[in-house]
């Protein structure tokens, strides 16, 4: 069994930061659970752009206000405590935090933990033979 307990990732190298997000790694693929999940906070009044080409991504909004918008077709949705959306056929969309929003997430493939968002709004597929 596995516990761990959000407090103790704090500055560890679990706790990935950015410019517009923190990232609280809960379970990676070292974890053997063949997804990843995160406590995330996007910081109020920022935009995230974000295409998620190598992964699926299911996110819960647990705390805060903001919106999703699919960059492709400019579709708009709210997002509040309660809400959940999946990036169901890897969909490049934009985040934007009216307030901090706290988000869990879900990835798969499992992120490794070192990944950070590339300039298309991606993250790597470390360890795929292009990558390393």
């Amino acid at each position: 069994m596995l516990v761990t307990r959000l407090g103790d990732l704090e500055g560890s190298d679990r706790d990935v930061q950015g410019p517009t997000f923190r990232s609280r790694r809960l379970l990676l693929a070292q974890d053997g659970m063949g997804f990843s999940l995160h406590d995330t906070i996007l910081h109020e009044g920022t935009v995230t752009r974000m295409w998620y080409r190598h992964h699926l991504e299911a996110v819960y909004c647990v705390e805060g206000f903001g919106e999703v918008v699919e960059t492709d077709s400019g579709l708009t949705h709210e997002i509040t405590p309660g809400t959940l959306y999946a990036l169901d056929r890897h969909d490049r969309h934009e985040l934007r935090a009216k307030t901090d929003l706290r988000m869990i997430c879900v990835f798969n493939p499992a992120l490794l933990g070192e990944e950070l968002h590339l300039e298309d709004g991606s993250y790597p597929l470390l360890g795929s033979p292009d990558t390393g």
